[in-house]
This record gives C-alpha cells, sequence and structure tokens, in this order.
C-alpha cells in the first residue's frame, strides 16, 4: 500500500505517452491513489471496529487487487486515473485495521517484535518506490507497476481468509451504530485537506480549487469535531485526551513530513548531482534502505532497553542529522557526507515508527484499538503530502531568490531547473542553474532537520499513564509492548 504510493512517478512520462494524453492530466494517477487512500483511513479503521477487522482487510485487499488489474489493462487516461482511486479506498482499508490486527493476533515481546516488523516494512516500501518503479519501467514496461500486484493480492486473500484470526468488533462497540453522517463528514474532511496539498504545487497555491478546498476542508473539520461531540459517533472523542495516542499521532505525521516528504526533491537532487536516470538515483538511495533495513533488525531488542519516549527522540535526532548532512552534500561536501546522511536518515526512520506504532495501539481500549490505528494512520498520508507542499514551497522560494540575482537570461532556466533537466540548458546557464538547485535543496534538508528538532521535543509526550477505558463502560486497555 505505501509502495503504491510513490511507485508510479517513474513512469508518468511513459504513460502519458503510451495513452496519448498529457503528463498534466496523467499526474492524476498519483493525485487520485493519493486522495482516496487518505480520505477513507479513518472511516475504514473506525468501521473495522464494528463489522471485524480480518472482514474490512479482507474486503480492501480484494478491492485493491481488482483495481490494479485495472489499472495494468487501462486503455485510456480517464480509466487509468479512475483505477488508480479505486486502488486508494482498497488500500485504506487494507491499512486502517492492520495495527489493530497485529494486536489482536500476537502478545508480548512477540507483539512487540510484529509491529516493528511490520513499521520497517512499510518505512522500507515508501523509500523503495522510485527504485521498483525504475526497475519494473525499463524492463518491462510500465503496465506491470500495476499488473505485479495482482499475484500478490490474490495471495494474501488467501492468506488472510486461511491464517489471519478474526479480530472482531467486541463490548460496547459492536453495538454502536454505523454513524453515517460521521463517515461523510470525516471522508469529506480528509479530503478536501488533501486535496490543496497535493494540487497546489502544481496549480498554484492561490487558485480558486486550492483555496476553496482548502477553507471546505476546515469547515467540514469543524463540523465533524462538533458532530462527534455528542458521543457514540464514529470517533470517540476521548481518545485525544489521552497524551500519549495524541503525541503518536502528532510524531507520526511529523515522521512522514520530514522525511517522505523530502524525498522527491532528494531523488530529484541525486537524479541531476550524481546519476543521469530515476533508477540510477534509486541506487544512490540504497544506503538509506539498506541503512533502514539494518537498523529494523535491532529495533526489537532496542524497544526491551529503552522506553518509547527515548527511541523516538533518538530517532529524530538521527533524521535531523542525517538532514543536515545531506544540507552539506547540498552544499558540495562531497560523496561521503550524502552516504552518512543517508545512513542516519534510514536509520532513524528504522528507531521512530515501532514505538510510535506500539503505543498508537497500547494506550487505548481495545474496542477502540481498529479506530486508533485508523486515527493513527491517517496522520501519516497527509504527513507525506504536507511535507512534500512545504517544502515544495521553500524550494521554489529559494531557486527563485537565487535566479533573481542571475543574468537577465536567468527566467528560461526557472522550468528546467526545477525538474532538474540541467541538459535543456545552454553551456552558459548550467552554472548557475546548478548553484541555484543545490541552494533549494540544501534549504528544504535545514527546514527538515528544523522539523525534526520539534520531534525530539514532542517525543516527550510519549510518557504517559495508562489510558482511561474510552468508551461508555470500562473496557481494559491493551498493552503492546513499547507502550508507556
Amino acid at each position: 500500500m505505501t509502495l503504491d504510493v510513490t511507485v508510479v512517478n517513474v513512469a508518468l512520462s511513459d504513460v502519458a505517452r503510451d495513452l496519448d494524453a498529457g503528463l498534466g492530466r496523467v499526474q492524476w494517477t498519483v493525485s487520485a491513489y493519493s486522495l482516496a487512500f487518505g480520505a477513507l483511513l479513518l472511516t475504514a479503521g473506525a468501521l473495522s471496529d464494528r463489522i471485524g477487522r480480518r472482514v474490512v482487510f479482507t474486503a480492501g485487499m480484494a478491492l485493491f487487487t481488482l483495481a490494479s488489474a485495472a489499472c495494468g489493462l487501462a486503455p485510456d487516461a480517464a480509466t487509468l486515473i479512475a483505477a488508480r482511486a479505486a486502488q486508494g479506498l482498497g488500500g485504506a482499508m487494507v491499512f486502517a485495521p492492520t495495527l489493530a490486527l497485529i494486536a489482536a493476533a500476537y502478545e508480548g515481546a512477540r507483539r512487540q517484535a510484529a509491529i516493528a516488523s511490520y513499521a520497517l516494512v512499510a518505512s522500507a516500501a515508501g523509500a523503495l518506490g522510485p527504485v521498483v518503479g525504475g526497475l519494473f519501467a525499463e524492463a518491462l514496461g510500465w503496465r506491470w507497476i500495476f499488473l505485479v500486484n495482482v499475484p500478490i493480492g490474490l495471495l494474501v486473500v488467501a492468506g488472510a481468509l486461511a491464517r489471519m484470526p478474526e479480530s472482531a468488533a467486541v463490548g460496547t462497540d459492536a453495538r454502536r451504530r454505523l454513524d453515517p453522517r460521521g463517515s461523510l463528514l470525516a471522508v469529506g474532511a480528509l479530503l478536501t485537506l488533501h486535496y490543496p496539498l497535493v494540487t497546489g504545487p502544481e496549480t498554484g497555491w492561490t487558485s480558486p480549487p486550492v483555496l476553496g478546498s482548502a477553507a471546505l476542508g476546515v469547515l467540514l473539520t469543524a463540523a465533524l469535531v462538533a458532530d462527534q461531540r455528542r458521543g457514540g459517533g464514529l470517533i470517540d472523542m476521548a481518545l485525544l485526551r489521552i497524551r500519549a495516542f495524541s503525541g503518536a499521532a502528532v510524531l507520526g505525521f511529523l515522521a512522514r513530513l520530514s522525511s517522505l516528504g523530502m524525498l522527491a526533491f532528494l531523488t530529484l537532487w541525486l537524479q541531476s548531482t550524481y546519476a543521469s536516470s530515476p533508477l540510477g538515483a534509486g541506487l544512490w538511495l540504497l544506503p538509506l534502505t539498506g541503512s533502514l533495513l539494518l537498523a529494523g533488525l535491532f529495533v526489537n531488542r532496542l524497544q526491551k532497553r529503552f522506553p518509547p519516549d527515548a527511541l523516538v527522540a533518538a530517532g529524530f535526532a538521527a533524521q535531523g542529522l542525517g538532514l543536515l548532512a545531506l544540507a552539506g552534500a547540498g552544499a558540495g561536501a562531497g560523496p561521503a557526507v550524502l552516504v552518512a546522511g543517508l545512513v542516519l536518515l534510514g536509520t532513524g526512520g528504522a528507531v521512530i515508527f515501532p514505538p510510535l506504532m506500539g503505543v498508537a495501539v497500547g494506550t487505548v481500549p481495545e474496542d477502540r484499538a481498529g479506530m486508533a490505528s485508523g486515527l493513527t494512520n491517517a496522520c501519516y498520508p497527509l504527513g507525506t503530502a504536507t511535507g512534500v507542499a512545504l517544502f515544495g514551497a521553500v524550494f521554489a522560494a529559494r531557486l527563485d531568490s537565487v535566479l533573481a540575482a542571475g543574468p537577465a537570461g536567468a527566467p528560461p532556466v526557472r522550468e528546467a531547473v526545477e525538474t532538474g533537466r540541467f541538459d535543456l540548458l545552454s553551456p552558459a546557464l548550467r552554472p548557475l542553474a546548478h548553484t541555484a538547485f543545490s541552494d533549494a535543496f540544501t534549504t528544504v534538508c535545514l527546514a527538515a532537520a528544523a522539523l525534526c528538532a520539534l520531534g525530539v521535543a514532542t517525543a516527550r509526550t510519549l510518557k504517559a499513564g495508562p489510558a482511561p477505558a474510552a468508551g461508555p463502560a470500562p473496557v481494559a486497555p491493551v498493552r503492546a509492548a513499547g507502550a508507556s
């Protein structure tokens, strides 16, 4: 599910050429998936508490698999975009209840190891997306980026039916109504909040659709909060008063914002500086993914020795140092500093997410675990989209600042520089283009490092005590390993 957020980026030009569509329209194959995925996470998580988590997971996997086949066989751009939206809906149904399913299937040290493995795979997938997409696009064609999901999806559905224990709605939550009004408000709020973040960099932040969607998102969010305060609805507002749970959600948002939010700019910079193709840039990212996977092998042991707040703070500190090293590489420090920065960035990401996920389902009542999983997971794509939008604005501002000080021929450089296409420029303009691009990338890294410092400070919120029961009747909380 995480892989499919980024895997198609490197194949957009091939898709546009094959389907005879403009690149701007084909970019909606990325946006449609992200918007549908982010909009349904909260509703899918709460729904899984009511009708059964395995039911929602399996139905979502079946929908994702069918939609993947439709993507791979799409005859035109409109069909592809619609199928990608269906893929996103299925992905949200799979992703939302996963933490609750893991918490129900494992106990003690085994649960701790399972959550660590899950976080490791999810984080690695986000970073590997450009590499996997480049491999399939170059070796087999862009359609296999989607078709490869079909056999995998069929195996997952079969495995879920045969091996996954049902984590059904229990206690008071099983008797609560489905709350269609709250579900519609939640989907509408998340959709309208995601839309300007996804489309703003392309259409402009002051365009009527972006401003209108942002305003509508604020109104729908306010309406959702007012509606849910009555109790017994889609969201148990008492969960948000659990300090450790709220802290885990905010920290997950910050972690995705500062890492995956700047990944697109890192990939673009690598491609323009050290490599000539998306696959080449992906190979340069191997120190990041390799360190993430290697450090992930030791996270389970670390969770046995250190509390979640200490591990999360250390992870943000490592990411911050890695981003400072990448800023130095952008300023010309050399490949050794670049590799060190990528290793620190990957190591920090490996350490941050398992404790956060453990806290997210370990400090809430058992019958709210699906809702808590959906709430927490909804913060992740929102953090990624916010990061891309925020760092895109930082990147563009710095780029304009440097180019404005250049010669009169600088204005045509803007379009080539922002995509890293220096080959389109005359030799006389390339030094300015490289300087502007590197300065903008360095500024993005420094901004992301500052957000990591905020994450270090916020990690202390995970020092909360046991959760109170969040329903009308007291329910014993699930104690996930790693929860304080």
